[in-house]
């Protein structure tokens, strides 16, 4: 019995060392593979650098609040007007501008019309009145859409007023954008491309390399070795983990050194969630391994059938409001849709922890989900 424990430390050593031994092993062949090596530290500098252009998309059923300081026939009428809309859904009244920065910061809202207390005094009496729209500019292009649609409401009610019997009132829009007053398109791509670039190469990259094992037949040597099959096929992901942490780094290098993204993000909550998005495109990479056989077919499940949905359904390019109900829930079950909102917030809204906690739970739980997955399918005997 005394010498039970030993042995135990001692066989638990060994498997440390061998383990460590097998990742720096793999660490060595990504390096020396270097066309891997420029598809992982390559691409993401091409795409940051020529993925520069702004995408235009008609914007439906976006959530607007309403701030009415003295409500009036006048601001009734033309909130109705506004909310009749196709391209607009009434979302409340709010009291001050901290609860439209609020509304914002929740996701609640994509504009606020700002009403001031004698609108229709100086509509009715002065013959203009002014009123101000607020949008979340996080996304630049949504946010100029809705402010133009928003805007030409207000000029058709306008229309309407001057043939009625109101007289010609002359209204004046006063536009203001919020984390993004000079509309870069840059604050929406940067977190966008960040998360295709994780998604492909971490899912890519770890299923070729682990089917590559099976094609040349030396998967057969790994599962009779001493340790755990299931570890080792774990290590070999672990140099890919690095690879994908440094092109986390090169894109906040270039996003901020050469896109001239706003500072004051939570770089350490970025990083660590991005570790966490990382380990879910792996566990998701050896899921894929476990399902196929040949590396061109891993290599076009991963580009194919991860890089349409990651592009549908992360709201980087289409705003996910816009799609019919069951599209929408089928969204839910994609991580970059999670990895994409909280990277906008984190690094264009300069939010916190705290207004990331339900994409970051998710996030985990799909990461815990695909790993037993990978293990329920990872077969000892080939």
């Amino acid at each position: 019995m005394a010498t039970e424990a030993p042995l135990a430390v001692a066989r638990g050593v060994s498997g440390l060392s061998m383990f460590a031994a097998f990742v720096l092993k793999e660490a060595k062949h990504v390096l020396r593979d270097r066309r891997s090596l420029l598809i992982l530290l390559g691409l993401p500098i091409v795409m940051m650098t020529l993925f520069g252009f702004a995408l235009s998309n008609e914007v439906k059923n976006t959530n607007f609040v309403v701030l009415d300081r003295a409500p009036d026939a006048s601001t009734l009428g033309l909130t109705g007007r506004i909310s009749e809309s196709n391209y607009f859904t009434f979302a409340g009244r709010v009291q001050s501008e901290a609860e439209i920065n609020d509304r914002f910061r929740r996701g609640d809202a994509r504009l606020a019309v700002v009403f001031p207390a004698d609108f229709e005094h100086d509509l009715r009496h002065l013959g203009h009145a002014q009123i101000r729209l607020v949008a979340d500019a996080s996304d630049p292009n949504t946010a100029s859409t809705v402010s133009n649609y928003a805007a030409a409401i207000v000029a058709q009610y306008q229309a309407e007023l001057a043939e009625g019997s109101v007289g010609p009132g002359a209204i004046a829009v006063e536009t203001r954008m919020l984390y993004n007053p000079q509309l870069k398109s840059s604050y929406m791509f940067v977190p966008g491309v960040m998360t295709l670039i994780l998604m492909l190469l971490g899912a890519m990259m770890t299923s070729v390399s682990i089917v590559r094992e099976k094609e040349r037949g030396t998967m057969e040597v790994l599962l009779v070795s001493p340790m755990n099959p299931l570890i080792l096929i774990i290590g070999k992901a672990v140099p890919y983990l690095v690879l994908c942490l440094i092109d986390v780094l090169i894109i906040l290098l270039l996003s901020y050194g050469l896109l001239d993204l706003p500072g004051g993000a939570n770089l350490p909550l970025l990083i660590a969630e991005s570790l966490l998005f990382i380990l879910t495109t792996l566990t998701l990479g050896l899921v894929i391994s476990n399902l196929v056989q040949q590396q061109q077919t891993a290599m076009f499940v991963s580009l194919v059938g991860l890089l349409m949905p990651s592009l549908v359904f992360s709201g980087f390019m289409f705003p996910i409001e816009n799609m019919p109900l069951p599209l929408r829930v089928i969204s839910h079950l994609v991580p970059t849709r999670w990895f994409y909102l909280i990277a906008s917030n984190v690094m264009i809204k300069h939010l916190g922890f705290a207004a990331v906690i339900q994409p970051t739970l998710i996030l985990a739980g799909m990461t815990l989900v695909l790993l037993f997955i990978a293990w329920r399918t990872f077969k000892q005997r080939l």
